[in-house]
């Protein structure tokens, strides 16, 4: 197993330095691979525009030295936390202020890094721009839009259902599983290549229309599946008769005043992958977080309808329960955002090996936090994230070091 600091490295690279195709973002690989998504597979661009940059006012805070108690109840910092998480970007925004900047692992402010599932979310604010139009109806029949999901499990269910995830489609998501939905997605989209005894589609909505199982009533309770992401992306699709990435483009990248075009990874079919082949630079993550703090406005003008993230924060914890819960034991999802307590004003984007944009509109504090975590899931680092997160609110609000 190659040291993580030697990937990639040399003229030319070293045979067991290369990238493995079939496991690019597994440890170790994926401490380089993330930040290097266009050398790996096919990406669309989703340009910025020819506008100016939205400037983010700077004041610099040091946090290195705020404590906390990590999950297991030991006294940790800052600097621990992120030297121990695999940290690739740290961004403090508070009270529209970027009040702290940190790279790790190599990357740069003009590095693109896989955002993993926070893809859902970005596709999910573009969706409340469309809603506003009157594109789309969450209320509609998904098959109102896609009629040929008449045949599959998606009948009968509303684009709200797939926006929240609690459609009754199975759709097995294990990340470890060799033949789970989930990872015929991965060949699906691109991210692998066909394995034997692995179910192969040429393209996403190949593997979208195949999906005829029904295990409960939709909207009975909320089942992490990306799918459904990708179902309300061939919506927004079909509606504007334009590509996701341009939408992305022209409905976010470019008003927001982005400092870099970001990228999506595209299937054989040109589908940019709507649930997690989304990739920018830390401080564009930190605009969009921002923006949803300021409820949509942007870079001085109206992004998303704050309609959208009033809706975004009207969820429903009843049906939001176990392990999804663990950590948020009042928690919900909602609109393709995390919501961290229903009794709080909290969203979050997550993606898995650690991708976390961090929305308080309460304490007016956005954090984003990019990572190249060992595994896809952890809560204990879930746990702590949330721990640092709270203890780096405490000491801003305090003004400790102001």
């Amino acid at each position: 197993m190659p040291i993580a600091n030697d990937l990639m490295r040399g003229f030319p690279v070293a045979r067991g330095n290369r990238i493995p195709r079939q496991e690019w973002d597994r440890p170790p690989w994926n401490r380089w691979s993330f930040q290097h998504i266009r050398e790996i597979l096919p990406t669309t661009e989703v340009w910025r525009g020819r506008g100016p940059v939205w400037k983010l006012p700077c004041g610099s805070r040091d946090l290195d030295e705020i404590e906390f108690d990590d999950v297991e109840d030991r006294s940790t910092n800052v600097a621990a936390w992120l030297r121990s998480s695999c940290t690739d970007g740290l961004a403090v925004l508070y009270r529209g202020r970027l009040v702290h900047e940190r790279y790790f692992n190599s990357m740069t402010e003009r590095t693109l890094h896989l955002s993993q599932s926070m893809a859902k979310s970005i596709t999910s604010a573009v969706a409340g721009v469309l809603v506003d139009r009157g594109l789309l109806d969450p209320d509609e029949q998904i098959v109102s839009y896609l009629p040929e999901l008449k045949r599959t499990a998606w009948r009968g269910a509303t684009l709200r259902h797939s926006l929240d995830m609690t459609s009754g489609v199975r759709y097995v998501e294990d990340y470890e599983s060799p033949d789970s939905d989930i990872a015929v997605t991965d060949i699906a989209s691109g991210w692998r290549m066909p394995r034997r005894g692995v179910k192969t589609h040429a393209c996403m909505w190949d593997q979208i229309v195949t999906l005829k199982t029904k295990v409960r009533e939709h909207g009975e309770r909320f089942e992490y599946r990306s799918i459904e992401t990708d179902v309300l992306a061939h919506c927004m699709e079909r509606v504007t008769q334009t590509r996701l990435a341009e939408l992305v483009s022209r409905e976010l990248w470019q008003p927001l005043g982005c400092e870099e075009s970001a990228c999506f990874t595209v299937d054989a079919a040109g589908y940019a992958m709507a649930d997690g082949g989304f990739n920018a630079t830390l401080r564009d993550y930190a605009r969009f977080g921002q923006m949803l703090l300021d409820q949509g406005i942007g870079n001085g003008r109206r992004v998303v309808p704050s309609e959208w993230l009033d809706d975004t924060l009207d969820c429903n914890p009843a049906i939001f329960g176990e392990p999804h819960n663990d950590g948020f034991p009042n928690g919900a999802y909602r609109n393709q955002f995390w919501i961290r307590d229903a009794s709080r004003r909290v969203i979050m984007a997550r993606g898995v090996f650690g991708q976390l944009i961090y929305v308080d509109l309460d304490n007016d504090l956005v954090v984003v936090k990019l990572s190249s975590w060992p595994e896809f899931l952890s809560t204990d680092r879930k746990k702590d994230d949330i721990g640092a997160i709270d203890a780096i609110c405490d000491h801003l609000k305090e003004g400790r070091d102001a």
